[in-house]
């Protein structure tokens, strides 16, 4: 590459074909390891066995184990995403702040119960690689419009962390496994404690 053409700093390049090719099959082991074997067994050094690759590109790819389950719950994020964001309300746009904001605690929490043990097991590997994460981004940025909406005088980015610090893995574990909670009465808890039922 001529200098010239060399990108401007903080340019997001395009993910080259084999660095893909490598993700996905990292991703893909890792998912697999989870199906059969439970999050606990996710190493980097058996993910890069089950990818049939060494463990410096795992290593490389993702930096730690927490980074990687975070990666494989990001999978299924980007779907997530795009029904907040676009998709029909109360979820997506075109209904009232408050009934979207609802609607959207609604489902993290459900996502959380249905995925507890991948999250639980990313939580523990690293505690603060949540807010670091895309995923948690993205939700605090979209709870953070709908506070702005909501609240104006307010400020709606530490609303906005304030109403997600619950939503953690080991929170939910303890309401559903230990209290024996279901994630109805979870979701009704969240109504009233919010006001809005």
């Amino acid at each position: 590459m001529a200098r010239s053409e060399l990108p401007v700093t903080g340019q997001v390049l395009p993910e080259r074909a084999d660095a893909a090719r490598n993700r996905r099959r990292i991703l893909d082991a890792t998912a697999r390891l989870i199906a059969e074997q439970g999050p606990e067994a996710v190493t980097m050094n058996a993910v890069a066995h089950a990818a049939g690759m060494g463990v410096g590109t795992v290593y490389r790819r993702f930096g730690d184990v927490s980074r990687l389950l975070l990666a494989v719950l990001d999978d299924g994020e980007q779907r997530f995403q795009e029904a907040f964001m676009t998709g029909p309300p109360p979820l997506g746009p075109g209904a009232p702040p408050a009934d979207r904001l609802r609607a959207f605690l609604h489902v993290v929490a459900d996502r959380i119960i249905e995925q507890g043990e991948i999250m639980r097991a990313a939580e523990s590997a690293s505690p603060g690689a949540r807010y670091q994460s895309g995923a948690y981004r993205a939700m605090h940025t979209h709870v953070s419009v709908l506070m702005r909406e909501m609240r104006p005088e307010s400020d709606p980015t530490v609303l906005a962390h304030l109403l997600l610090a619950p939503f953690v893995p080991s929170l939910f574990t303890h309401l559903t496994v230990e209290c024996g909670l279901t994630g109805d009465q979870v979701k009704a808890g969240i109504d009233s404690l919010l006001g809005f039922s």
